[in-house]
């Protein structure tokens, strides 16, 4: 009986312990999903004044046809 309840116990801990780590997977998972898309939003902010940068520059020349 106590190989058993020690067996069951084990096997509790070790349920316990694979949800924990799914968890924290999931999290990091997350977390770099969202700073994937915050460097995205950065680049695209970026590249827009960039253009706008241009547009100025070629009006400010006499470029702009």
């Amino acid at each position: 009986m106590n190989t058993e309840n020690a067996s069951y116990h084990a096997g509790q801990a070790k349920a316990t312990t694979e949800e924990k780590a799914s968890n924290m997977a999931d999290k990091a998972s997350s977390a770099a999903q969202s700073a994937k898309e915050s460097i995205q939003e950065a680049g695209s902010q970026m590249q827009s004044k960039a253009q706008d940068t241009m547009e100025s520059v070629k009006e400010a020349t006499g470029m702009k046809k």
